[in-house]
């Protein structure tokens, strides 16, 4: 059983400081709760903003608050996603700038399990950031067993947990960013909650059809905003175990029972098919479970 704490807070604009001081509160609060993970949304240290003149040089102090949350973790005895970064790195020879968006996972000890850069990246990103196309979806081993991590909008794509699947993870973590206008005026006038209906079937889909648990923690922030926070915990057999019903700032702790990951597997046999010699499509589960 596992204690898994999801924190949907509201990243303020350009407030690094003051968005890592509500972030640690959190956490602090989580690890006095017994939680073993705490899981922060994408882009929690502020608000995807590239067009602000400060944000590229604020995105070159990461490795601060990465080193901070290390030392949070070690201190607390507790597990921290924290959400994600979005990076500058600079090639010393040439000075050319990378700007990626990078999530991680921390052990209870302060150590770097896993590094993640997103993958399939939102719209708006594309123009400036850096996206990991030609690198595999990692998986790590974790005191929560084997975790894979994808970034928002990586969860619209099966093949992402497919090729996580393949490696043996049974708990798959997505910080998010994402809010009811990411649908445009064209879906939000067919639906003005297109996006929320769309979270809420691919979580749940996702943890059935992969034989895993799904954490996903999105951002909070005002509904007239278009934020609309729904951050949940599926499993398959139960499907949403907890879900944040309102896009207010809040924690949830939420208890996974991992144990029903292998009873939906002995079931749906979906890692056994993907491990078969035969198997007819390109991901193969080639670990031992």
């Amino acid at each position: 059983m596992h204690k898994i704490a999801v924190i949907q807070m509201h990243p303020k604009p350009r407030e690094l400081e003051q968005n890592h001081s509500r972030a640690v509160a959190f956490i602090r609060e989580a690890a006095a709760s017994g939680a073993n993970l705490a899981v922060l949304p994408e882009y929690h240290l502020r608000d995807f903003d590239p067009e602000n003149e400060n944000f590229r040089s604020q995105c070159a102090h990461w490795k601060n608050y990465l080193d901070a949350y290390c030392a949070l973790a070690k201190e607390c005895h507790i597990c921290i996603v924290p959400g994600s970064f979005a990076e500058l790195h600079r090639n010393e020879e040439t000075q050319e700038e990378r700007l990626v968006n990078c999530t991680y996972f921390i052990d209870h000890n302060g150590a770097i399990l896993g590094r993640y850069e997103k993958k399939n990246l939102w719209h708006p990103e594309r123009p400036i950031v850096t996206g990991s196309i030609h690198d595999a979806h990692p998986c790590f081993e974790t005191p929560l067993g084997k975790v894979g991590m994808l970034i928002c909008w990586d969860l619209a794509f099966p093949e992402a947990f497919k090729e996580l699947i393949a490696q043996g993870a049974q708990l798959i973590i997505v910080p998010a960013f994402w809010k009811l206008t990411d649908a445009s005026e064209v879906g939000m006038k067919r639906n003005p909650l297109s996006d929320q209906v769309f979270i809420d079937a691919t979580v749940v889909s996702r943890a059935f059809e992969n034989t895993c648990a799904v954490v996903f923690c999105n951002v909070a922030g005002p509904a007239a905003e278009g934020y609309m926070g729904h951050s949940q915990v599926a499993v398959p057999f139960m499907g949403c175990l907890e879900k944040f019903s309102t896009s207010e700032e809040g924690m949830k702790i939420v208890d996974v029972d991992m144990d029903i990951v292998e009873e939906a597997e002995s079931v749906y046999k979906i890692r056994e098919d993907m491990g078969k010699q035969n198997w007819h499509y390109m991901y193969r589960h080639t670990t031992s479970r």
